[in-house]
């Protein structure tokens, strides 16, 4: 396997060279939605000012919704032809025979965090403590931290903690306040909480790999309608072409990270780089083949632990999750 190092040295060299092949003037613009603070933002931004998706030959029309549920209307409306969102979505909707498709963006994932002074130390000191969850019940993150502490600690977090599930802000401030021992959050905000004084009891990176699963396992990524892809080929691989390019751009230039210093919302320059080396931690690095062999490893054991409520009746990675041909 490819170290790090020598992915984003090929791609940052093909981004510098122009090696990506121009593409035909696309007749519409690729339209996507995005979260209007997420770091998908972020990436977009990259690419536009550096004109990496004119050098592709496609023009982006980027609509902002308010979360992740409105983006997935739009794109089930037909409102918007991509969104970033993660490869469970799209298996349980296939399951269902929708035909939605995924290309990998990050394999970022959070952490358990805790303040600085706490006596948790391991996953096993959560017992009897109020412990946050971003998201819901059946959160991938959630689902992966329990599936982790039942193989190597041989304990039910749903049943020795007192889960509260919240939005992870909110969760934020009940941990700075004391009503919460420990948050497992979002990346963006685990990083920021760190940044804070606070710190990291178990990343999720880590929970993964002890789980015997590649601990870089994309996990959000673009989603589109496989039909459209068929008939828009120009439009996804000039997306691809140039998110390449602005990837390796954010992967090796701390200058690109002070230019987008406000979109991220970072509040001092600490914060900045907890996120910025978050972020380029969860750039992509296997291949294709490794990514759907690994996500489908996973899905076997969020299965497991979700249960049909998460799954529905499937019972492996539905074929057609990831996009085949999307990416070399």
């Amino acid at each position: 396997m490819p170290s790090r190092r020598c992915v984003l040295k090929t791609a940052f060299a093909g981004a510098l060279s122009g090696a990506w092949p121009r593409l035909a003037d696309a007749a519409v613009p690729l339209r996507i939605g995005v979260l209007r603070f997420g770091s998908f933002s972020w990436a977009l931004d990259v690419i536009r000012r550096h004109g990496f998706d004119v050098a592709a030959g496609i023009a982006l029309d980027i609509r902002q919704y308010a979360g992740s549920p409105a983006a997935q209307v739009a794109l089930q409306a037909g409102e918007v032809d991509l969104i970033l969102q993660d490869w469970l979505w799209v298996a349980r909707q296939r399951a269902s025979g929708a035909d939605w498709s995924f290309i990998p963006f990050s394999s970022a994932l959070g952490a358990v965090i805790v303040p600085q002074n706490s006596s948790i130390r391991l996953l096993a000191d959560l017992a009897g403590q109020r412990l946050g969850v971003a998201g819901s019940a059946l959160d991938k993150s959630w689902l992966i931290l329990r599936a982790y502490a039942e193989r190597q600690y041989h304990l039910d977090l749903a049943r020795v903690t007192r889960p509260n599930f919240g939005a992870p802000a909110l969760l934020g401030e009940e941990l700075r306040s004391g009503r919460l021992d420990a948050a497992l959050t979002f990346w963006p905000f685990a990083a920021r909480a760190e940044a804070s004084g606070m710190r990291s009891v178990l990343t999720m990176a880590t929970a993964v790999a002890g789980l015997g699963i590649a601990p870089d396992v994309p996990f959000v990524g673009y989603v589109f309608s496989a039909r459209w892809a068929s008939g828009h080929r120009a439009l996804l691989d000039g997306l691809i072409a140039s998110m390449a390019k602005g990837q390796a751009l954010l992967a090796t230039s701390d200058a690109e990270w002070e230019t987008i210093a406000p979109l991220t919302g970072a509040a001092s320059a600490d914060e900045l780089i907890h996120l910025r080396d978050a972020y380029r931690a969860g750039i992509p690095r296997l291949s294709p083949q490794e990514t759907e062999q690994a996500a489908a490893a996973l899905f076997q054991v969020l299965a497991a632990t979700g249960g049909p409520a998460l799954v529905g009746e499937a019972k492996t990675l539905a074929p057609g999750t990831f996009w085949q041909t999307g990416l070399s």
